[in-house]
């Protein structure tokens, strides 16, 4: 068996490679390299924060079959913005929620746009 494929069985995959399964993949995948071309981290650190994450993951009974691995990305940068006090955990949850709220008030089917009314 390829390893690469046994290591991305739960990505999903074009004939190109692994492909993002939600825009938010994307995102974050984006966010992350804008900030390591910024300077806010090493690329040593990222892995560092990623691996972390995906044990403490596995350590908590993620079976680790590559369908959460967006998650742990996600945690992982949370972590590293945090760590290095480029937001706080409490900014970090204000935007979720209303980022959350913006989703809930927009219809099906339309773009999400974060107003000023949806953070609190």
């Amino acid at each position: 068996m390829n390893l690469t494929n046994h290591l991305l069985s739960g990505q999903p995959k074009d004939d190109d490679g692994p492909v993002f399964r939600e825009p938010w993949e994307a995102q974050a995948f984006a966010m992350t390299l804008s900030l390591h071309e910024r300077g806010l981290f090493t690329w040593s650190e990222w892995a560092q924060a990623l691996t972390l994450q995906i044990q403490l993951a596995q350590a908590n009974g993620d079976p680790d079959l590559g369908d959460t691995y967006y998650q742990h990305w996600l945690a992982a940068l949370e972590s590293l913005v945090t760590t290095k006090k480029i937001s706080s955990q409490a900014e970090l949850k204000q935007y979720q929620l209303a980022w959350d709220h913006a989703a809930n008030r927009t219809p099906h089917g339309r773009p999400i746009e974060l107003q000023t009314t949806d953070i609190k």
